[in-house]
């Protein structure tokens, strides 16, 4: 079931600035990181570590912003979950980085690509776990 629409909390002449600032400091981090940790054996491991790790921000944000002590921030969701983690992490990298490997090795691509994706989705999941069990013991 689909959500009912609701007006923006931010609107766009804020949101803009958030977002391409976070976008900015976290494209750069990807880049840097992918700079200074070269492929092991032809495999970008930093892209696919990137990725697991904003999975897991995200998730902590996002569970943080849902009912937590971040609740009431869209300010800060635009700046650091859709900018900073937006550039941080990248799917287009690792679509490509997945053809690159397949010509070499079919299995391997396979195995970076869906490992990268299901890593991926764990990774948000304990975040958002995370985030909630430190909000019960915080009640409790």
């Amino acid at each position: 079931m689909v959500a009912p629409h609701s007006p923006p909390v931010v609107r766009l002449p804020v949101a803009l600035p958030l977002v391409f600032l976070g976008g900015a400091v976290g494209t750069l981090a990807r880049h840097l990181l992918a700079e200074l940790v070269p492929p092991v054996g032809g495999v970008p491991l930093t892209i696919g570590a990137v990725n697991v790790l904003g999975a897991f921000v995200l998730g902590v944000l996002l569970g943080g912003l849902r009912g937590g002590p971040l609740t009431g921030r869209p300010h800060l969701r635009l700046l650091v979950g859709t900018g900073l983690l937006g550039g941080f992490t990248t799917y287009s990298a690792l679509a490509v980085d997945s053809v690159r490997l397949a010509r070499d090795d079919a299995a391997l691509a396979a195995a970076y690509g869906v490992g990268s994706v299901l890593l991926g989705l764990v990774a948000a999941a304990s975040g958002v776990a995370l985030t909630q069990r430190r909000r019960g013991r915080a009640r409790a």
